[in-house]
């Protein structure tokens, strides 16, 4: 492994004369500066993120927390976090786990991250205080632990679901479904909470065999779509929990021979891309999800140069958008 004493050697100078270079100090002259540039290029050097952090006493290296890689919603998170922690003079580095659990903050201490946003948080999660515990800046995204206070970004779910059940109300269903996200989660209780009240209001209740439970992926959708259709009445609308249960519940109607939205309606929340391909045209609730994950970088960075300051708790507004997936029912 190539390091900075051998770029020190190559350059003729001292190895912290290296590091003061590579961190552009002013008291290291420009052509002193140009001069290890050139040794480091000529010999592959890449100085590590964790020796920067040890030198300079402080990391530019922000995590993001992410349990479940194979749900597409993060890939949509993932770019305009970065690109805003790179405005801002950060890296981010992304922690897949298969486990929200106390072990991944020993990994973010012994990786010197000066921060972390925690996209996939349970309700019950022991993460948040470990990370208080020891002293590292945190972002709620989209989910919060009540247990532990802290910054957090989330979604509003009230207004794009009243609008989504005007719609599919005024179009007729009574009989509905839903395919919620799991228990543990304050996102999938929120939505789920939200939706059972503007239904009461409306005086339609969700009848327990019809309202299911499970991980906010794609196999989710794709079972629990084939156990509402094989009811014997089974519901003219489905309420999926997010978009990508939504296109699992799409893809099981399809397999089966059942018409959407002749047969069955669908409707799913989060507004993710996929979702107005016009091979889905899905109906669903959006909100600004780019948006939101830039504030988680500006919260977090903020947190870091500011770490006793009062948590901030960004809610960001929820819309309908009614696409092909959502019709009237068949008479």
């Amino acid at each position: 492994m190539i390091t900075s004493r051998d770029v020190a050697r190559l350059a003729g100078v001292s190895q912290p004369t290296v590091s003061r270079a590579l961190r552009d100090d002013p008291k290291v002259s420009e052509a002193t500066k140009q001069r290890v540039r050139d040794a480091a290029a000529a010999l592959g050097y890449s100085p590590s993120a964790i020796g920067r952090a040890l030198s300079v006493g402080r990391s530019t290296r922000v995590g993001l927390v992410v349990t479940d890689l194979d749900n597409q919603f993060y890939a949509h998170v993932i770019a305009p976090l970065h690109h805003e922690l790179e405005r801002l003079g950060h890296e981010l580095v992304l922690i897949t786990e298969s486990s929200d659990s106390g072990p991944v903050a020993e990994h973010v201490v012994a990786h010197g991250l000066c921060g972390v946003v925690l996209a996939t948080t349970t309700v019950d999660s022991i993460l948040p205080a470990r990370l208080r515990d020891r002293g590292v800046p945190f972002v709620y995204f989209n989910r919060t632990a009540p247990s532990v206070p802290a910054d957090s970004v989330t979604v509003d779910p009230e207004q794009g679901v009243r609008e989504l059940l005007a719609d599919v109300i005024g179009r007729g269903h009574r009989r509905i479904g839903a395919v919620f996200g799991p228990r543990n989660t304050s996102t999938g209780e929120q939505r789920e909470q939200v939706v059972r009240a503007v239904l009461d209001e409306n005086g339609i209740g969700l009848a327990h065999r019809d309202v299911l439970h499970g991980p906010f992926d794609f196999r989710t959708g794709h079972d629990g779509m084939r156990t509402l259709l094989d009811r014997d009445d089974p519901p003219t609308l489905v309420l999926c929990g997010n978009d990508v249960v939504a296109l699992g519940a799409l893809n099981a109607a399809k397999e089966i021979g059942v018409d959407v939205p002749g047969d069955v309606s669908i409707a799913g929340f989060d507004d993710l891309p996929t979702s107005g391909w016009a091979l889905v045209r899905l109906s669903t609730v959006a909100y600004d999800l780019a948006e939101m994950s830039r504030e988680a970088a500006r919260l977090l960075v903020g947190r870091v140069g500011n770490p006793g300051a009062e948590p901030v708790h960004a809610v960001y507004p929820t819309r309908y958008v009614a696409r092909d997936t959502v019709g009237a029912p068949r008479s």
